[in-house]
């Protein structure tokens, strides 16, 4: 199997365990099945980095913490520019 720089196998995250758009995906979900507007509390809480912003509902908060804010911008940028690497 080919390995990537951080020893994982290809795809990016060791076996198991969600990438960053599964998690983005499961917490959009939850905060949808709540009743939020999820794209306004995502983004409330990419530029404030604060937890209350996603509800705590199917570990939807967990989840996000997960998620290097630094690395979801870059890919966010990435993808709305249409650029991959």
């Amino acid at each position: 199997m080919i390995e990537n720089k951080d020893n994982y196998p290809a795809g990016g995250q060791p076996e198991g365990e969600l990438s960053m758009r599964e998690i983005i995906c499961k917490v959009y979900e939850a905060l949808e099945q709540k009743g939020y507007n999820p794209i306004n509390q995502l983004v409330g809480y990419i530029l404030s980095e604060d937890p209350t912003y996603i509800t705590n509902y199917n570990n939807a908060r967990g989840l996000i913490r997960r998620v290097d804010r630094d690395k979801l911008l870059v890919e966010l940028v990435k993808n709305y520019l249409g650029l991959s690497e």
